[in-house]
């Protein structure tokens, strides 16, 4: 184990998050260790919510002219946590719990050789809102074990594909050289993008369930209807052909195709066809400049495709 002490950085994104800011940074602020730095950069919030923060010392915000999409802040506060190892992402709908920074610093000392980190999600005191996240063949995503009761199972340490970027702590020196997160995916699917790039550079993902964060979820995207759908369903295009590699890609072609047609009736249902059938055309519409960043991201594979394939999830249901 690594004794080493490494410095900590947490960045929350903010966009008309009300009274939820100022608790997640109060929650926050409690832990023991506290963070060395928290960035919070403020999508050119309306609702007043950057007023109702109290001033700390080791917070600062990072105020923007325009709404930039969860993506492009993160890289932006990231440019403000050089001196920092570890990089916590942090909703403002995420509350920690005591003791998860904590157990995050002893994972990133007791597990070297894995660059990022899956926080505990929980949405009620035994429910389980997350506990990282799955690719499945697909190019579906979900977070695991979404809505099942809290069980033993899922309090032991194991890899994943990725973390949720609404509880998630990265290496920064990593998170740097895959190039952070694709700001043109605005919001939703980021964070999986980004862990699937890790995963091919072999960059390995950790679950923590030590590390506790309670998450309302979607508490301030759902003010805003279609927007999950639209940027999901779009961003979830974009991920299976920027980082799938070619031979892997034409085989797990026929199983997007067969999950974007079975989804279809489902959003018929719930009135969001139009929202989802646009989605679609605006991704292939910009397959090409997402085909052109293959390259790069392909040169920068370090894992065997045989080990690619022992990540997706091959699940028929979750």
């Amino acid at each position: 184990m690594n004794n080493e002490i490494l410095a900590f950085g947490v960045i929350i994104v903010n966009y008309n998050s009300g009274e939820l800011l100022a608790e997640c940074v109060e929650r926050l602020l409690r832990q023991n260790p506290v963070p060395d730095k928290v960035i919070i950069v403020d999508n050119a919030s309306e609702d007043g919510s950057l007023a109702l923060l109290p001033e700390y010392d080791n917070v600062y915000i990072v105020a923007v002219d325009e709404n930039m999409g969860f993506a492009a802040a993160n890289n932006i506060a990231l440019s403000h946590l050089q001196n920092v190892d570890l990089v916590m992402t942090l909703n403002p709908d995420a509350f920690v719990q005591e003791g998860c920074l904590a157990a995050l610093l002893s994972s990133a000392q007791k597990y070297p050789l894995f660059d990022s980190f899956a926080c505990r999600m929980m949405k009620a005191s035994n429910v389980l809102d997350g506990a990282g996240d799955s690719y499945h063949i697909s190019g579906l995503v979900w977070r695991n074990q979404y809505g099942k009761v809290l069980q033993a199972k899922q309090m032991v340490e194991h890899g994943v594909f990725s973390p949720c970027a609404g509880a998630a702590v990265y290496r920064r020196k990593v998170f740097e050289e895959v190039g952070g997160f694709d700001e043109s995916f605005f919001c939703y699917v980021e964070d999986i993008d980004l862990g699937y790039r890790l995963q091919l550079a072999g960059k390995q993902c950790m679950y923590i369930p030590g590390a506790v964060v309670e998450h309302i979820g979607s508490a301030i995207s759902n003010k805003y209807p279609g927007f999950a759908v639209y940027h999901g369903h779009r961003n979830l295009v974009w991920t299976l052909f920027k980082n799938t590699p070619l031979i892997l890609l034409l085989f797990m072609l026929p199983f997007h195709l067969i999950m974007t047609l079975t989804l279809l009736p489902v959003f018929v249902v719930r009135g969001q066809w139009r929202v989802y059938l646009r989605a679609k055309r605006d991704a292939f519409k910009d397959l090409p400049r997402v085909w052109a960043q293959r390259k790069s991201i392909q040169k920068m594979r370090r894992i065997s495709l045989w080990r690619l394939l022992t990540l997706y999830n091959y699940r028929i249901f979750r």
